[in-house]
């Protein structure tokens, strides 16, 4: 949708809805990990092929407001078929830009068939359960669309690199053996396959951003004052397990990657082109469903036509 050496903001207003769900598909497609069998991180970088520059920002702008509103289009068929659902999950490093991806992308989508849902460490309640039971409750119903910022993958990614926690999890003794995150990941894998098969289409979603990008961003917080809220020590005390994080996102990423459920390992160095790129795989994912308004019987058309009789036929 950016990345064509002629491509400007004049000529993507110019494109129809179908050659901008082509476009999307081209882009998602560079970054879709499909099958992990051989998935290595090294091989996806964290910044899009191509340079940009200021001169690019009206690009930018007019391919996210074009992606969004082919998003609102193929929300509302979703909606109207009552059929699907989506299930997009957003999985990153801190300041990789998750909350700004959801709020930029899903921007024009109608609050009733959608849904996002933040993830925090799980409370005494979620801890009486097993791993997948919070995310359970969220799931999307039929016709809609559920953003999960954060999910059921901290349980192979914060809770692995910090086996502290695993501890405080309540489970029998006998079930922590060195085998529970391929346990974990097999689980995972399986749930998600049974979700497709009853109709939740599950995208995952790596905003993949380099360290050094992070400490610039960690030193923005800091130096802006509004945006200081975001910032806290914690956050530090995570940087220093980078290369823990990146070999459990590695690992998590090749074994529960598949054709119906995959991972898109976005680049995320660039704010703009990373949600030019989310709503990409969005797109994608919606328009494999081969989405269409619902179509009345004969009968059910008769009836219309009886009820807009009526209505003509109605005194003032």
């Amino acid at each position: 949708m950016t990345e064509d050496s002629n491509l400007t903001a004049k000529s993507l207003k110019e494109m129809s809805d179908k050659e901008l769900i082509k476009r999307a598909k081209k882009i998602s497609n560079r970054y879709c990990v499909g099958n992990g069998k051989d998935f290595k991180l090294k091989h996806f970088s964290t910044e899009p092929k191509k340079t940009f520059g200021p001169e690019d920002k009206p690009l930018f702008k007019e391919a996210l407001e074009q992606g969004v509103d082919i998003l609102t289009e193929l929300q509302e068929v979703l909606y109207a078929q009552d059929r699907w659902s989506l299930l997009v999950i957003f999985q990153a490093m801190d300041a990789a830009g998750k909350d700004g991806a959801i709020k930029h992308v899903l921007s024009g989508i109608n609050p009733q068939g959608c849904h996002v849902t933040p993830f925090k460490a799980p409370n005494s309640e979620e801890l009486d359960h097993d791993f997948l039971w919070r995310c359970v409750k969220e799931l999307p119903g039929r016709g809609k669309i559920g953003i999960f910022n954060r999910s059921y993958y901290e349980e192979v990614l914060v809770v692995r690199v910090h086996e502290a926690i695993l501890q405080n999890q309540k489970l029998p003794e006998k079930l922590i053996t060195k085998k529970i995150w391929d346990q974990r990941l097999e689980d995972i894998q399986n749930f998600e396959r049974y979700l497709h098969r009853n109709g939740t289409k599950v995208i995952k979603i790596f905003l993949n951003v380099s360290k050094e990008e992070q400490k610039q961003r960690f030193l923005e917080r800091i130096d802006q004052q509004d945006k200081n809220w975001k910032f806290s020590s914690g956050d530090i005390k995570e940087r220093g397990y980078w290369d823990q994080y990146m070999k459990a996102y590695e690992e998590s990423i090749r074994k529960t990657s598949t054709k119906d459920s995959p991972w898109y390992v976005i680049p995320a160095d660039n704010k703009p082109y990373a949600r030019i790129a989310v709503a990409s795989a969005i797109i994608h994912a919606l328009d494999d469903m081969e989405l269409s308004y619902p179509t009345l019987s004969e009968e059910e058309q008769s009836k219309l036509q009886e009820m807009k009789t009526a209505l003509m036929e109605e005194k003032e």
